[in-house]
Protein backbone atom coordinates (compact mmCIF):
# COMPACT_ATOMS: atom_id res chain seq x y z
CA UNK A 1 0.00 0.00 0.00
CA UNK A 2 2.91 2.22 0.38
CA UNK A 3 3.17 3.03 -3.43
CA UNK A 4 -0.13 2.38 -4.22
CA UNK A 5 -1.47 5.60 -4.96
CA UNK A 6 1.43 6.04 -7.44
CA UNK A 7 0.06 2.67 -9.23
CA UNK A 8 -3.33 4.15 -9.63
CA UNK A 9 -1.50 7.34 -11.10
CA UNK A 10 1.03 5.51 -13.54
CA UNK A 11 -0.29 2.22 -14.59
CA UNK A 12 -4.17 3.36 -14.55
CA UNK A 13 -3.79 7.05 -15.77
CA UNK A 14 -5.87 7.90 -12.34
CA UNK A 15 -5.98 11.81 -11.55
CA UNK A 16 -3.55 12.61 -8.93
CA UNK A 17 -6.22 13.81 -6.46
CA UNK A 18 -8.58 10.74 -7.72
CA UNK A 19 -5.72 8.34 -6.61
CA UNK A 20 -5.19 9.86 -3.51
CA UNK A 21 -8.67 9.94 -2.52
CA UNK A 22 -9.12 6.32 -3.36
CA UNK A 23 -6.40 5.40 -1.44
CA UNK A 24 -7.75 7.33 1.45
CA UNK A 25 -10.65 5.46 1.29
CA UNK A 26 -9.10 1.91 1.47
CA UNK A 27 -6.69 3.60 4.28
CA UNK A 28 -10.20 4.59 6.33
CA UNK A 29 -12.02 1.37 5.67
CA UNK A 30 -9.46 -0.81 5.88
CA UNK A 31 -9.01 0.80 9.63
CA UNK A 32 -12.52 0.90 10.23
CA UNK A 33 -13.83 -2.95 9.40
CA UNK A 34 -11.25 -4.64 11.87
CA UNK A 35 -14.36 -3.47 14.76
CA UNK A 36 -16.39 -5.10 12.00
CA UNK A 37 -14.39 -8.55 12.03
CA UNK A 38 -14.00 -8.34 16.03
CA UNK A 39 -18.08 -7.80 16.21
CA UNK A 40 -18.76 -10.66 13.69
CA UNK A 41 -16.17 -12.57 15.58
CA UNK A 42 -17.49 -12.38 19.32
CA UNK A 43 -21.21 -12.45 18.00
CA UNK A 44 -21.54 -15.09 15.58
CA UNK A 45 -18.08 -16.95 14.04
CA UNK A 46 -15.74 -17.13 16.23
CA UNK A 47 -12.28 -15.59 15.77
CA UNK A 48 -10.62 -18.46 13.57
CA UNK A 49 -12.99 -18.43 10.67
CA UNK A 50 -13.08 -14.55 10.85
CA UNK A 51 -9.08 -14.81 10.42
CA UNK A 52 -9.04 -17.34 7.63
CA UNK A 53 -11.39 -15.90 5.57
CA UNK A 54 -9.62 -12.81 5.53
CA UNK A 55 -6.03 -14.78 4.88
CA UNK A 56 -7.60 -15.88 2.18
CA UNK A 57 -9.31 -12.67 0.90
CA UNK A 58 -5.86 -11.01 1.35
CA UNK A 59 -4.38 -13.94 -0.71
CA UNK A 60 -6.70 -13.25 -3.48
CA UNK A 61 -6.36 -9.40 -3.49
CA UNK A 62 -2.36 -10.10 -3.97
CA UNK A 63 -3.08 -12.68 -6.89
CA UNK A 64 -5.46 -9.69 -8.68
CA UNK A 65 -3.16 -7.12 -8.28
CA UNK A 66 -0.25 -9.58 -9.53
CA UNK A 67 -2.06 -10.16 -12.68
CA UNK A 68 -3.05 -7.05 -13.47
CA UNK A 69 0.38 -5.47 -13.12
CA UNK A 70 1.73 -8.27 -15.28
CA UNK A 71 -0.98 -8.76 -17.90
CA UNK A 72 -1.51 -5.48 -20.42
CA UNK A 73 -4.84 -5.65 -21.32
CA UNK A 74 -5.82 -5.01 -17.83
CA UNK A 75 -4.56 -1.96 -17.88
CA UNK A 76 -4.85 0.90 -20.01
CA UNK A 77 -2.94 1.00 -23.51
CA UNK A 78 -0.99 4.11 -22.75
CA UNK A 79 -1.09 7.37 -21.00
CA UNK A 80 -3.66 9.08 -22.86
CA UNK A 81 -6.50 6.24 -22.34
CA UNK A 82 -8.87 5.66 -19.54
CA UNK A 83 -9.02 2.38 -17.91
CA UNK A 84 -12.33 0.65 -18.98
CA UNK A 85 -15.38 -0.30 -16.71
CA UNK A 86 -13.64 -4.03 -16.63
CA UNK A 87 -10.24 -2.94 -16.33
CA UNK A 88 -11.59 -0.48 -13.02
CA UNK A 89 -14.02 -3.85 -12.20
CA UNK A 90 -10.87 -6.18 -11.84
CA UNK A 91 -8.84 -3.56 -10.11
CA UNK A 92 -11.40 -2.62 -7.66
CA UNK A 93 -12.41 -6.39 -7.09
CA UNK A 94 -8.90 -6.35 -5.35
CA UNK A 95 -9.48 -3.34 -3.33
CA UNK A 96 -12.39 -4.91 -2.03
CA UNK A 97 -10.61 -7.97 -1.15
CA UNK A 98 -8.33 -5.92 0.79
CA UNK A 99 -10.51 -4.34 2.69
CA UNK A 100 -11.91 -7.87 3.62
CA UNK A 101 -8.45 -9.13 4.22
CA UNK A 102 -8.20 -5.92 6.76
CA UNK A 103 -10.59 -6.48 8.59
CA UNK A 104 -9.76 -9.99 10.02
CA UNK A 105 -5.57 -10.04 9.81
CA UNK A 106 -5.33 -7.45 11.55
CA UNK A 107 -6.44 -6.93 15.04
CA UNK A 108 -8.10 -10.41 15.21
CA UNK A 109 -4.57 -12.37 14.22
CA UNK A 110 -3.77 -11.12 17.76
CA UNK A 111 -6.59 -11.56 19.67
CA UNK A 112 -6.64 -15.86 18.38
CA UNK A 113 -2.86 -15.58 19.22
CA UNK A 114 -3.49 -14.26 22.45
CA UNK A 115 -6.12 -17.15 22.74
CA UNK A 116 -3.25 -19.66 23.10
CA UNK A 117 -1.94 -17.62 26.13
CA UNK A 118 -3.11 -18.29 29.72
CA UNK A 119 -0.54 -15.80 31.61
CA UNK A 120 -0.81 -12.07 31.60
CA UNK A 121 2.59 -11.86 31.34
CA UNK A 122 2.78 -14.29 28.14
CA UNK A 123 -0.44 -12.04 26.88
CA UNK A 124 1.55 -9.08 27.44
CA UNK A 125 4.48 -10.68 25.20
CA UNK A 126 2.78 -11.42 22.69
CA UNK A 127 1.25 -8.33 21.67
CA UNK A 128 4.70 -6.40 22.05
CA UNK A 129 5.95 -8.81 19.24
CA UNK A 130 2.76 -8.58 17.15
CA UNK A 131 3.76 -5.00 17.31
CA UNK A 132 7.27 -5.20 16.43
CA UNK A 133 6.14 -6.91 13.51
CA UNK A 134 3.44 -5.15 12.48
CA UNK A 135 5.48 -2.15 12.57
CA UNK A 136 8.53 -4.23 10.82
CA UNK A 137 6.84 -5.01 7.79
CA UNK A 138 5.32 -1.41 7.17
CA UNK A 139 8.79 -0.42 7.35
CA UNK A 140 9.85 -3.15 4.53
CA UNK A 141 6.74 -2.71 2.34
CA UNK A 142 7.42 1.38 2.70
CA UNK A 143 11.27 0.97 1.91
CA UNK A 144 12.16 -2.36 -0.19
CA UNK A 145 8.79 -2.97 -1.71
CA UNK A 146 8.34 0.47 -2.78
CA UNK A 147 11.77 0.63 -4.32
CA UNK A 148 11.15 -2.35 -6.03
CA UNK A 149 8.05 -1.83 -7.49
CA UNK A 150 9.03 1.94 -8.69
CA UNK A 151 13.13 1.37 -9.73
CA UNK A 152 12.55 -2.09 -11.27
CA UNK A 153 9.12 -3.58 -12.01
CA UNK A 154 5.92 -3.35 -10.48
CA UNK A 155 5.33 -7.31 -11.54
CA UNK A 156 8.09 -8.08 -9.12
CA UNK A 157 7.04 -6.03 -6.41
CA UNK A 158 3.47 -7.44 -6.15
CA UNK A 159 5.30 -10.99 -6.87
CA UNK A 160 7.36 -10.25 -3.93
CA UNK A 161 3.96 -10.01 -1.74
CA UNK A 162 2.22 -12.88 -3.23
CA UNK A 163 4.88 -15.04 -2.28
CA UNK A 164 5.17 -13.68 1.51
CA UNK A 165 1.14 -13.82 1.58
CA UNK A 166 1.02 -17.39 0.69
CA UNK A 167 3.64 -18.39 2.82
CA UNK A 168 1.59 -16.76 5.08
CA UNK A 169 -1.65 -18.56 4.65
CA UNK A 170 0.62 -21.57 4.75
CA UNK A 171 1.64 -21.43 7.88
CA UNK A 172 -1.47 -20.37 9.60
CA UNK A 173 -3.45 -23.40 8.07
CA UNK A 174 -0.79 -25.65 8.68
CA UNK A 175 -1.14 -24.62 12.30
CA UNK A 176 -4.89 -25.64 12.36
CA UNK A 177 -4.63 -28.82 14.74
CA UNK A 178 -2.91 -27.17 17.58
CA UNK A 179 -4.93 -24.17 17.88
CA UNK A 180 -7.48 -23.27 20.97
CA UNK A 181 -10.49 -22.51 18.88
CA UNK A 182 -13.84 -21.34 20.92
CA UNK A 183 -16.73 -20.33 19.45
CA UNK A 184 -19.03 -17.65 20.65
CA UNK A 185 -22.32 -19.41 23.20
CA UNK A 186 -24.39 -16.03 22.57
CA UNK A 187 -24.55 -12.41 21.14
CA UNK A 188 -23.07 -10.12 23.33
CA UNK A 189 -24.17 -6.67 21.66
CA UNK A 190 -27.47 -8.30 22.18
CA UNK A 191 -27.01 -8.91 25.83
CA UNK A 192 -26.18 -5.28 26.32
CA UNK A 193 -29.49 -4.21 24.54
CA UNK A 194 -31.36 -6.89 26.64
CA UNK A 195 -29.81 -5.05 30.03
CA UNK A 196 -30.67 -1.20 29.17
CA UNK A 197 -34.45 -2.69 28.19
CA UNK A 198 -34.91 -4.43 31.12
CA UNK A 199 -33.59 -1.50 33.07
CA UNK A 200 -35.77 0.98 31.29
CA UNK A 201 -39.00 -1.02 31.79
CA UNK A 202 -37.82 -1.60 35.69
CA UNK A 203 -36.68 1.91 36.37
CA UNK A 204 -39.68 2.53 39.39
CA UNK A 205 -38.61 -0.42 40.79
CA UNK A 206 -36.73 0.31 44.33
CA UNK A 207 -33.11 -1.64 44.68
CA UNK A 208 -33.10 -3.72 47.77
CA UNK A 209 -30.81 -4.97 50.02
CA UNK A 210 -30.67 -8.24 49.69
CA UNK A 211 -28.31 -10.76 46.69
CA UNK A 212 -30.99 -12.58 47.22
CA UNK A 213 -33.47 -10.27 45.07
CA UNK A 214 -30.98 -10.53 42.10
CA UNK A 215 -30.66 -13.09 39.05
CA UNK A 216 -27.49 -14.81 38.96
CA UNK A 217 -27.34 -16.96 35.98
CA UNK A 218 -27.16 -20.89 36.03
CA UNK A 219 -23.63 -21.01 34.48
CA UNK A 220 -21.96 -17.82 36.18
CA UNK A 221 -19.08 -19.35 37.92
CA UNK A 222 -18.09 -16.54 40.49
CA UNK A 223 -20.51 -14.80 43.35
CA UNK A 224 -19.70 -11.05 42.19
CA UNK A 225 -22.74 -8.87 43.11
CA UNK A 226 -23.74 -6.12 41.49
CA UNK A 227 -21.21 -3.22 41.26
CA UNK A 228 -21.89 0.04 43.11
CA UNK A 229 -20.91 2.26 39.91
CA UNK A 230 -24.10 2.81 38.13
CA UNK A 231 -26.27 0.88 40.21
CA UNK A 232 -29.39 2.23 38.88
CA UNK A 233 -29.14 -0.30 36.29
CA UNK A 234 -28.90 -3.22 38.80
CA UNK A 235 -32.79 -3.18 38.48
CA UNK A 236 -32.55 -5.49 34.96
CA UNK A 237 -30.96 -8.01 36.86
CA UNK A 238 -34.39 -7.70 39.78
CA UNK A 239 -36.54 -10.82 39.94
CA UNK A 240 -39.97 -9.83 39.43
CA UNK A 241 -42.56 -12.92 39.19
CA UNK A 242 -42.54 -14.97 35.70
CA UNK A 243 -39.04 -13.50 35.11
CA UNK A 244 -38.08 -17.29 36.17
CA UNK A 245 -38.58 -20.51 34.61
CA UNK A 246 -38.81 -23.07 36.04
CA UNK A 247 -35.60 -24.54 35.35
CA UNK A 248 -33.96 -21.62 36.90
CA UNK A 249 -33.31 -20.00 32.96
CA UNK A 250 -34.66 -16.91 32.40
CA UNK A 251 -38.15 -16.67 30.63
CA UNK A 252 -38.49 -13.88 30.00
CA UNK A 253 -35.00 -12.46 28.27
CA UNK A 254 -35.76 -8.85 27.87
CA UNK A 255 -37.17 -8.42 31.29
CA UNK A 256 -34.44 -9.88 32.93
CA UNK A 257 -30.92 -9.86 32.86
CA UNK A 258 -27.84 -11.85 34.68
CA UNK A 259 -25.48 -9.98 37.43
CA UNK A 260 -22.92 -10.56 35.31
CA UNK A 261 -24.67 -8.95 32.20
CA UNK A 262 -25.27 -5.64 34.28
CA UNK A 263 -21.47 -6.26 35.27
CA UNK A 264 -20.28 -6.15 31.87
CA UNK A 265 -21.91 -3.37 30.26
CA UNK A 266 -21.13 -1.23 34.08
CA UNK A 267 -17.32 -2.11 32.91
CA UNK A 268 -17.29 -0.47 29.11
CA UNK A 269 -18.95 2.76 30.30
CA UNK A 270 -16.47 2.75 32.83
CA UNK A 271 -13.62 2.53 29.99
CA UNK A 272 -15.52 4.79 27.92
CA UNK A 273 -13.54 8.15 29.31
CA UNK A 274 -9.81 6.59 28.86
CA UNK A 275 -11.08 5.49 25.64
CA UNK A 276 -11.95 9.23 24.87
CA UNK A 277 -8.31 10.43 25.97
CA UNK A 278 -6.57 8.27 23.21
CA UNK A 279 -8.73 9.37 20.45
CA UNK A 280 -6.92 13.01 21.41
CA UNK A 281 -4.20 11.26 21.08
CA UNK A 282 -4.39 9.60 17.79
CA UNK A 283 -4.82 13.78 16.86
CA UNK A 284 -2.00 14.97 17.63
CA UNK A 285 0.49 12.07 16.30
CA UNK A 286 -1.74 12.24 13.48
CA UNK A 287 -1.54 15.86 12.97
CA UNK A 288 1.51 16.54 13.50
CA UNK A 289 2.95 13.83 11.03
CA UNK A 290 0.72 15.57 8.01
CA UNK A 291 2.48 18.93 8.94
CA UNK A 292 6.37 17.31 9.59
CA UNK A 293 6.12 15.82 5.73
CA UNK A 294 5.43 19.81 4.66
CA UNK A 295 7.94 21.03 6.19
CA UNK A 296 10.14 18.12 4.72
CA UNK A 297 9.10 19.53 1.79
CA UNK A 298 10.74 23.00 2.26
CA UNK A 299 13.72 21.87 4.15
CA UNK A 300 16.98 20.48 3.01
CA UNK A 301 16.83 16.09 2.34
CA UNK A 302 19.82 15.89 0.65
CA UNK A 303 21.84 12.94 1.89
CA UNK A 304 25.29 12.76 0.20
CA UNK A 305 25.61 14.63 -2.49
CA UNK A 306 23.67 12.41 -5.24
CA UNK A 307 20.58 11.68 -3.11
CA UNK A 308 17.38 13.42 -2.16
CA UNK A 309 15.36 11.63 0.92
CA UNK A 310 11.58 12.37 0.25
CA UNK A 311 9.72 13.55 1.90
CA UNK A 312 7.32 11.05 3.02
CA UNK A 313 10.08 8.58 3.63
CA UNK A 314 11.20 10.42 6.80
CA UNK A 315 8.38 8.81 8.96
CA UNK A 316 10.33 5.50 8.77
CA UNK A 317 12.19 6.94 11.88
CA UNK A 318 8.49 6.27 13.39
CA UNK A 319 8.25 2.78 12.47
CA UNK A 320 12.13 1.65 13.20
CA UNK A 321 11.62 3.43 16.88
CA UNK A 322 8.71 1.54 18.04
CA UNK A 323 10.40 -1.59 16.59
CA UNK A 324 13.84 -0.65 18.61
CA UNK A 325 11.39 0.02 21.78
CA UNK A 326 9.43 -2.83 21.66
CA UNK A 327 12.61 -5.32 21.87
CA UNK A 328 14.35 -3.24 24.31
CA UNK A 329 11.45 -2.89 26.79
CA UNK A 330 10.41 -6.37 26.09
CA UNK A 331 14.02 -8.22 26.77
CA UNK A 332 15.70 -5.86 28.43
CA UNK A 333 13.62 -3.24 30.90
CA UNK A 334 10.75 -5.09 31.74
CA UNK A 335 12.60 -8.00 32.49
CA UNK A 336 14.88 -6.27 34.30
CA UNK A 337 12.22 -4.23 36.62
CA UNK A 338 10.77 -7.34 37.48
CA UNK A 339 13.90 -8.81 38.62
CA UNK A 340 14.57 -6.33 40.67
CA UNK A 341 11.32 -5.05 42.15
CA UNK A 342 8.77 -7.82 40.80
CA UNK A 343 6.99 -5.19 39.30
CA UNK A 344 6.08 -4.42 36.31
CA UNK A 345 4.46 -1.26 34.53
CA UNK A 346 0.61 -1.63 34.53
CA UNK A 347 -1.03 -1.15 30.83
CA UNK A 348 -2.34 2.39 31.75
CA UNK A 349 0.94 3.11 33.33
CA UNK A 350 2.49 2.13 29.92
CA UNK A 351 0.01 4.79 28.20
CA UNK A 352 0.63 7.51 30.56
CA UNK A 353 4.42 7.24 29.34
CA UNK A 354 3.49 7.08 26.00
CA UNK A 355 1.47 10.31 26.39
CA UNK A 356 4.61 12.10 28.39
CA UNK A 357 6.57 11.17 25.38
CA UNK A 358 4.11 12.19 22.78
CA UNK A 359 4.12 16.08 24.61
CA UNK A 360 7.99 15.62 23.92
CA UNK A 361 7.55 15.26 20.10
CA UNK A 362 5.26 18.30 20.09
CA UNK A 363 7.84 20.23 21.86
CA UNK A 364 10.76 19.58 19.66
CA UNK A 365 8.51 19.98 16.93
CA UNK A 366 7.66 23.21 18.10
CA UNK A 367 11.31 24.44 18.35
CA UNK A 368 12.30 22.60 15.19
CA UNK A 369 10.17 24.89 13.37
CA UNK A 370 10.96 27.81 15.30
CA UNK A 371 14.47 27.85 14.16
CA UNK A 372 13.13 27.31 10.83
CA UNK A 373 11.18 29.95 10.46
CA UNK A 374 14.20 32.01 11.85
CA UNK A 375 16.26 30.68 9.11
CA UNK A 376 13.26 31.87 6.09
CA UNK A 377 13.16 35.33 8.08
CA UNK A 378 16.86 35.64 8.02
CA UNK A 379 16.77 35.46 4.13
CA UNK A 380 13.61 37.40 3.78
CA UNK A 381 12.10 34.58 1.52
CA UNK A 382 8.43 34.60 3.14
CA UNK A 383 6.88 35.42 0.01
CA UNK A 384 9.22 32.24 -2.04
CA UNK A 385 7.16 29.34 -1.91
CA UNK A 386 9.63 27.07 -3.48
CA UNK A 387 12.68 28.21 -1.75
CA UNK A 388 14.31 25.40 -0.33
CA UNK A 389 15.51 25.94 3.76
CA UNK A 390 18.83 25.75 4.14
CA UNK A 391 18.47 23.53 6.93
CA UNK A 392 18.48 19.90 7.77
CA UNK A 393 15.52 18.25 7.44
CA UNK A 394 17.18 15.24 9.45
CA UNK A 395 16.29 17.86 12.20
CA UNK A 396 12.67 16.07 11.81
CA UNK A 397 13.73 12.69 12.55
CA UNK A 398 13.60 14.08 16.66
CA UNK A 399 9.88 14.35 17.04
CA UNK A 400 9.45 11.41 14.55
CA UNK A 401 11.36 8.89 17.44
CA UNK A 402 10.03 11.03 20.31
CA UNK A 403 6.55 9.64 18.63
CA UNK A 404 7.48 6.19 17.91
CA UNK A 405 8.99 5.49 21.39
CA UNK A 406 6.02 6.59 23.14
CA UNK A 407 3.81 3.97 20.51
CA UNK A 408 5.87 1.31 22.03
CA UNK A 409 4.40 2.21 25.36
CA UNK A 410 0.90 3.35 24.72
CA UNK A 411 -0.29 1.48 21.84
CA UNK A 412 0.43 -1.92 23.23
CA UNK A 413 -0.43 -0.90 26.58
CA UNK A 414 -3.77 0.32 25.28
CA UNK A 415 -4.96 -2.95 23.26
CA UNK A 416 -3.43 -5.34 27.09
CA UNK A 417 -5.87 -3.11 29.61
CA UNK A 418 -8.78 -3.25 27.21
CA UNK A 419 -8.14 -6.68 26.51
CA UNK A 420 -7.50 -7.39 30.11
CA UNK A 421 -10.34 -5.02 31.31
CA UNK A 422 -13.33 -6.53 28.74
CA UNK A 423 -16.07 -8.57 29.40
CA UNK A 424 -15.23 -12.44 28.74
CA UNK A 425 -17.30 -12.14 25.65
CA UNK A 426 -16.29 -9.06 24.00
CA UNK A 427 -12.09 -9.71 23.91
CA UNK A 428 -12.25 -9.66 19.52
CA UNK A 429 -13.92 -6.58 20.33
CA UNK A 430 -11.87 -4.85 22.96
CA UNK A 431 -8.56 -5.22 20.44
CA UNK A 432 -10.42 -4.26 17.63
CA UNK A 433 -11.67 -1.18 18.99
CA UNK A 434 -8.15 0.68 18.74
CA UNK A 435 -8.30 0.31 14.99
CA UNK A 436 -11.65 2.66 15.34
CA UNK A 437 -9.64 4.60 17.79
CA UNK A 438 -6.91 5.52 15.09
CA UNK A 439 -9.12 5.93 12.14
CA UNK A 440 -11.21 8.55 14.56
CA UNK A 441 -8.19 9.99 15.26
CA UNK A 442 -6.98 10.33 11.81
CA UNK A 443 -10.47 11.63 10.21
CA UNK A 444 -10.30 14.39 13.13
CA UNK A 445 -6.91 15.65 12.04
CA UNK A 446 -8.18 16.55 9.14
CA UNK A 447 -10.91 18.65 10.43
CA UNK A 448 -8.70 20.16 13.26
CA UNK A 449 -6.22 21.33 9.95
CA UNK A 450 -9.76 22.42 8.25
CA UNK A 451 -10.76 24.94 11.08
CA UNK A 452 -7.21 25.71 11.25
CA UNK A 453 -6.88 27.11 8.05
CA UNK A 454 -10.50 28.95 8.38
CA UNK A 455 -10.23 30.61 11.67
CA UNK A 456 -6.58 31.47 11.35
CA UNK A 457 -3.90 32.41 8.81
CA UNK A 458 -1.65 30.19 10.53
CA UNK A 459 -1.76 27.88 7.69
CA UNK A 460 -1.42 28.97 4.13
CA UNK A 461 -0.25 27.33 0.66
CA UNK A 462 3.24 28.76 1.28
CA UNK A 463 4.75 27.24 4.26
CA UNK A 464 7.53 29.79 4.41
CA UNK A 465 5.12 32.64 5.34
CA UNK A 466 3.15 30.24 7.94
CA UNK A 467 2.66 30.19 11.38
CA UNK A 468 3.13 26.90 11.55
CA UNK A 469 4.95 27.19 14.96
CA UNK A 470 1.40 28.36 16.55
CA UNK A 471 -0.01 25.12 15.24
CA UNK A 472 2.47 22.93 17.06
CA UNK A 473 2.39 25.24 19.98
CA UNK A 474 -1.78 24.51 19.94
CA UNK A 475 -1.13 20.77 19.87
CA UNK A 476 1.34 20.81 22.83
CA UNK A 477 -1.48 22.57 24.73
CA UNK A 478 -3.81 19.79 23.72
CA UNK A 479 -1.26 16.80 24.20
CA UNK A 480 -0.71 18.48 27.63
CA UNK A 481 -4.21 18.70 28.65
CA UNK A 482 -5.09 15.41 27.33
CA UNK A 483 -2.55 14.21 29.79
CA UNK A 484 -3.81 15.25 32.55
CA UNK A 485 -7.63 14.57 31.70
CA UNK A 486 -6.26 10.69 31.10
CA UNK A 487 -4.30 10.45 34.44
CA UNK A 488 -8.16 12.08 35.95
CA UNK A 489 -9.41 9.04 33.94
CA UNK A 490 -7.13 6.40 35.11
CA UNK A 491 -7.06 7.44 38.73
CA UNK A 492 -11.12 7.09 39.11
CA UNK A 493 -11.00 4.03 36.64
CA UNK A 494 -12.46 1.49 39.49
CA UNK A 495 -11.53 -1.88 38.21
CA UNK A 496 -14.02 -4.98 38.45
CA UNK A 497 -12.48 -6.63 40.66
CA UNK A 498 -12.01 -3.91 43.63
CA UNK A 499 -15.57 -2.43 42.57
CA UNK A 500 -17.42 -2.69 46.21
CA UNK A 501 -20.65 -4.18 46.95
CA UNK A 502 -23.41 -1.44 47.42
CA UNK A 503 -26.43 -2.67 46.02
CA UNK A 504 -28.94 -0.63 47.67
CA UNK A 505 -27.40 2.64 47.00
CA UNK A 506 -28.58 4.86 43.83
CA UNK A 507 -25.72 6.69 42.16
Amino acid sequence: MGNFTVYLVKCYNFKRMDAALLTNIMYGTSSFLPLLGAILSDSFFGCFLIVAFSTVASLCCIIILTITAGIKALRPPNTYTQATSGQLAVLYTGIVLYTIGAAGTRFSMMKLGVDQLSNVGDQDVFFNWSFIVLYGAVAIGSTVIVYVEYSISWELGFGICLTVTALAVLSFLLGIKYYLISRPKRNPFMTMARVVIAGVRKRKLALPEEEAAYYRGLFEKTDQPPFSSFSCMNRAALIQQGDVATDGSIARPWSLCSIEDVNDLKTLIRIVPLWTSNVFLSISIATQASLSVLQALTMDRSLGSHFSVPAGSFSIATLLAICLTLFILDRGIYPLCHHLTSYTPTPLQRVGIGQAFNIAAMVASVHIEHRRSIIVHEHQAENQPDWIVPMSAFWLVLPYVFIGIGEAFHFPGQISFYYQEFPKSLKSTAIGIVAVLMSIGFYLSMAVLAVVRRATSWLPDNLNSSRLGNVYWMLTLVASINFFYFILCAKFYKKQSDDKHVVGAVN
